[in-house]
């Protein structure tokens, strides 16, 4: 857990805590009783712990969890989170709230973990499903569910009675997990709790409304005559859905490979620039961040900001490789890779809201930049956000020219130019988010890296570096002197040539 931040180990230690708390009276002494149907105990049903059914359960949730892969998925793509949420809350209705909140705790302890560090997070994951499991039975109780379940002898369960409380566990079990995300991804990357908490609990409640009514078949077949292997069969459905989702998975991963290949080609052309166009994606994607973008526009934009380069595939190598200034004829050439970045990606589908920034993120708000020499708010917003993010990185990175500038002094040259050149609302956005997380120009990202879930940029800010000479504020060719104030307007009549079109 060393590279946890503190109090997100704090909140790991407290909520694994309280689930040891919760599940403390399952194992106390006296309180069990062997059995591996759930017939009605003798003693109180608080006190009894059905063994046998616990054990199915636990065992049953840790062979779906251990593999951490979909069998029928044909691949190696990991199980949907919450595919199984269904054989939890058939714990917290058919067992007492300690030992419903246990059947979790082996399977989470040892299924699969995408990114380290693995103990923590596993170690977070069972105690998070303990406590959302532990208080969704308490909630069950207490709408009376168990006395709706029936399960003694020609007793039949009560519909449609049984589904309130089936419902309030859910939506206990919804809060509760909802609640704990928020807090550990605040905890984790220092986000306010409002921002860590927006859009959880809505993305999140049907699914596991759904969830609770499966849980409730599940129970009821279990206490039917046919018992617990009829209640498995209800397996089938979420091993269907997670076959669904593989192949949503698959094709985001395809998404992945294609946009990575381009940057490969792009990176081979014109080596000088290795890690820029990953390093934009990431800037574009904090910015957007910022801004409070949806999830799939944040996706978009990072996308955009790793493509924004990829016109440079049709400009010739001499003129990116050349070492020496460019001539105003090589300069117009270069000043092209926008439109021949729209027309590479324009047959690519996922690509369809990224296709904008490529084109214009060389214009500026005050109508001099190119190809089409759009002004203010005609600038579409995915550009002016790309626009700042290229230049920052421009500005830090050394080339063989120059020297990076230090990120405080990137900073102060976009505020100088904000108004101008570069949308002040997302130079502001970009100086937030570096506050935050800080920024390593040394240390390029891949193009998956840049957009997993959780995925932020180390924190801290980098020391500033030695003093350097000025460097152009917007992105430039490698070649181009760098004298060169960044905010000076294109050659004359590139902007009537962009407006024709090629």
């Amino acid at each position: 857990m060393r590279a946890t931040s503190r109090a997100a180990r704090a909140l790991i230690l407290a909520v694994s805590g309280f689930a040891l708390v919760c599940t403390l009276p399952a194992v106390r002494a006296g309180a069990t009783a062997w059995s591996p149907w759930p017939d009605v105990p003798a003693a109180p049903a608080a006190a009894v712990v059905p063994w046998g059914t616990f054990a199915l359960l636990a065992g049953v949730y840790l062979v779906c969890e251990l593999p951490g892969r979909c069998p029928f998925s044909g691949g190696s793509t990991p199980v949907a989170a919450g595919s199984f949420f269904p054989l939890l809350l058939a714990a917290a209705f058919l067992l007492p709230p300690a030992a419903a909140a246990l059947v979790a705790v082996p399977g989470a302890l040892a299924g699969r973990v995408e990114r380290p560090p693995a103990a923590a997070r596993r170690l977070w994951r069972a105690a998070q499903l303990a406590v959302a499991v532990w208080a969704a039975s308490r909630a069950y109780r207490v709408c009376g569910g168990p006395a709706t379940l029936g399960g003694g002898p020609g007793e039949a369960p009560l519909f449609p009675q049984a589904l309130v409380p089936a419902c309030a566990a859910a939506l206990v079990l919804c809060l509760v997990l909802t609640a704990l995300d928020g807090a550990i991804l605040a905890a984790a990357e220092r986000l306010p709790l409002r921002r860590a908490w927006r859009g959880l609990l809505f993305r999140s409640l049907g699914p596991h409304l759904v969830h609770g009514l499966a849980g409730l078949m599940m129970a009821v077949l279990w206490q039917g005559p046919y018992g617990p292997p009829s209640a498995l069969c209800v397996l089938l459905p979420m091993y269907i859905s997670c076959w669904v989702f593989a192949q949503y998975h698959r094709e985001r991963a395809a998404h992945r490979a294609t946009i990575r290949a381009l940057v490969q080609a792009v990176d081979l052309k014109d080596p000088y620039t290795r890690g820029h166009s990953e390093r934009v994606g990431l800037a574009s994607f904090m910015i957007a961040g910022e801004l409070g973008m949806a999830d799939d526009r944040l996706e978009a934009l990072r996308f955009a900001g790793i493509l924004h380069d990829i016109g440079k595939l049709g400009v010739p190598t001499r003129v990116l490789r050349k070492n020496g200034p460019l001539t105003p004829e090589e300069r117009r050439v270069v000043e092209l890779h926008p439109e021949y970045g729209h027309e590479i990606v324009r047959g690519i589908g996922f690509l369809d809201d990224a296709r904008a920034a490529i084109l214009h993120h060389h214009e500026r708000l005050d109508g001099g930049g190119y190809p089409c020499g759009l002004k203010g708010g005609a600038i579409p917003e995915f550009a002016r956000v790309v626009a700042v993010a290229d230049a920052f990185d421009a500005m830090t990175s050394s080339r063989s020219y120059r020297r990076g500038r230090p990120v405080p002094a990137a900073v102060e040259e976009l505020r100088r130019c904000a108004g101008t050149q570069f949308d002040p609302r997302m130079v502001s956005a970009l100086e937030r988010a570096l506050d935050r997380h800080g920024w390593s120009p040394s240390a390029p990202v891949t193009a998956d890296e840049a957009g997993e879930p959780g995925g932020t940029p180390d924190a801290g800010t980098v020391p500033p570096g030695p003093t350097a000479p000025p460097a152009p504020t917007a992105p430039r060719p490698r070649t181009a002197p760098p004298a060169a104030p960044a905010a000076t307007p294109p050659p004359a009549g590139r902007g009537r040539r962009g407006r024709r079109g090629r």
